[in-house]
């Protein structure tokens, strides 16, 4: 552990970060599978609304600067291309 009281504020600011982090990270890849699962099932509507609550959780941790920008654009495009070749 650090003896100095600023180093000692940035561990656990750093540890609040990454969980903040870790939690933001997750919801998107919860997200990311309900778009996927949706798909599935075959469900073009679900799979609309899932894909809209996704890009929404996707964007979101883009802007609290989770993902880098190019990182979400990926993300999107690859769910949405995903559901617009739905059979």
């Amino acid at each position: 552990m650090a003896n100095i009281k600023s180093a000692k504020k940035r561990i656990l600011v750093n540890r609040t970060n990454a969980d903040r982090n870790k939690a933001i990270r997750s919801g998107v890849k919860t997200a990311i599978k309900k778009v996927y699962a949706a798909i599935e099932k075959g469900d073009k509507a679900a799979a609309n609304t899932e894909l809209n609550a996704a890009i929404k959780t996707i964007e979101m941790a883009g802007s609290k600067g989770v993902y880098h920008k190019n990182n979400v654009a990926r993300k999107v495009s690859v769910i949405s291309k995903a559901v617009n070749h739905m059979a």
